[in-house]
């Protein structure tokens, strides 16, 4: 790898890693909704740049974690159980809508052996132990899958639809956070995720639109049941435990 490539990559994993942290802090409460937040003042926070925080401000903006003002800022969006409930059920709703027209329609080797490569890569991603785990990447490939998914059933509006609902507050796949305390029980839940990740891509080449749609439903609908469940167990950690709980889509 070339000197440039180095540092593409280099800037790639800075602008993650203030991603995840900016994340945490928003969803523990360091960051109320209302707050502005400011590159310099995190640049300085985090001992990074401002290019990584300022891609990393987008990435979460795109999450719908944070609104774009008018004047070019970002603030931290406020939000209701309510609404993240609504919103992984739509998710749920529109990617099995997808998953099922993909069986009943049929889709391209071409594009099977894409996101057949991409089960592979996820495949990879985990380790014989938990800390062997790569959550950077599952978490990265884990989105592309779901992009891909949304390609089979080869309708752009539905496509459209699915990449505008996952940009709402933790609707998207890889809303969650890896604690490094919580490794275990993220790959414990990572891991099913993962295996219905097959099922559906089998039942789409196998022309199961019926299985396909309830496998897409069932695997975000195991998601808004978990945060649901930890709410109720939980209200006054909620923000932060919602976020493990979404990392099952």
């Amino acid at each position: 790898m070339d000197g440039a490539a180095t540092n593409r990559q280099g800037a790639r994993t800075h602008a993650l890693r203030a991603q995840i942290a900016l994340r945490q802090r928003i969803l523990n409460g360091d960051y109320p909704g209302g707050t502005r937040l400011y590159e310099v003042s995190l640049a300085e926070e985090l001992a990074i740049s401002r290019t990584p925080v300022r891609e990393a401000l987008s990435r979460l903006a795109e999450e719908g974690l944070l609104v774009r003002t008018r004047a070019g800022g970002f603030v931290v969006r406020s939000f209701a159980v309510a609404d993240v409930l609504d919103m992984i059920e739509l998710r749920g709703v529109l990617e099995g809508t997808a998953a099922r027209l993909a069986a009943e329609r049929g889709v391209c080797p071409e594009r099977m052996a894409k996101i057949g490569c991409l089960l592979s890569q996820l495949d990879s991603c985990f380790g014989t132990r938990p800390d062997d785990t790569d959550l950077d990447r599952y978490s990265q490939l884990n989105d592309a899958f779901h992009q891909a998914l949304a390609k089979l059933a080869g309708s752009k509006v539905l496509e459209e639809e699915i990449a505008r609902v996952v940009r709402l507050p933790f609707a998207a796949p890889s809303a969650f956070l890896p604690y490094k305390t919580q490794i275990e029980a993220l790959v414990s839940t990572l891991a099913p995720a993962h295996a219905q990740h097959h099922a559906m891509i089998d039942a789409i080449a196998a022309r199961q639109g019926a299985r396909a749609e309830a496998l897409a439903r069932e695997h975000t609908g195991a998601a808004r049941a978990n945060v649901q469940q930890i709410f109720a167990a939980h209200p006054a950690q909620g923000p932060q435990l919602a976020a493990l709980g979404l990392v099952i889509g």
